[in-house]
């Protein structure tokens, strides 16, 4: 079903022999914000794509601009911890991390927050020249919610994690 209709997504197979499954997040307005909605495609598009016997691997990416600017923040603004904690505001987001067939995220722009986190848990992340990477969620007075300092730690080491999570500061390709 890669060619269900999405609103948040583009979703296709491509490669010569049409086995590499390709999800395109697609919120140019947003820097590909990652909203309730997009996140409901994407666990839907991966489960797709890991049922498709044709499919051997799964490309995730963005746009040149951003491949995700994090989490929405519009979305959540107005909700407080508990609001998130008991909805399961965060469930679902590791489906990447435990797809059985091998996700590589084409990076280009801003991986950022979320879209950082969305990144570490694919197999193998490919980074553009214009790829930024970062954990800013201290400068709206929080910390990483869906796993990103302990995946953080473990791609890039203890002591760039910590700079990254406790300044804001970024890191190229």
């Amino acid at each position: 079903r890669a060619g269900a209709a999405f609103q948040y997504l583009l979703v296709q197979k491509t490669g010569a022999q049409k086995n590499v499954g390709l999800i395109q997040l697609n919120r140019p307005q947003a820097l590909n914000a990652l909203c309730e909605g997009l996140m409901a495609e994407l666990r839907r598009a991966l489960e797709a794509m890991e049922s498709d016997p044709e499919v051997g691997a799964i490309v995730l990416t963005g746009s040149q601009k951003a491949f995700a600017a994090g989490a929405d923040i519009k979305e959540m603004q107005n909700k407080t911890f508990q609001e998130c904690y008991s909805s399961g505001f965060l469930a679902g987001w590791d489906k990447l991390s435990i797809v059985r067939k091998p996700i590589i995220a084409a990076v280009n722009g801003y991986a950022l927050g979320g879209g950082c986190e969305l990144a570490m848990m694919c197999d193998i992340i490919y980074a553009g020249e214009k790829a930024q990477f970062g954990q800013p969620e201290i400068l709206l007075g929080t910390i990483p919610g869906a796993g990103g300092t302990q995946r953080l730690t473990r791609a890039v080491g203890k002591s760039l994690a910590m700079e990254m999570v406790l300044t804001g500061d970024r890191i190229s390709a």
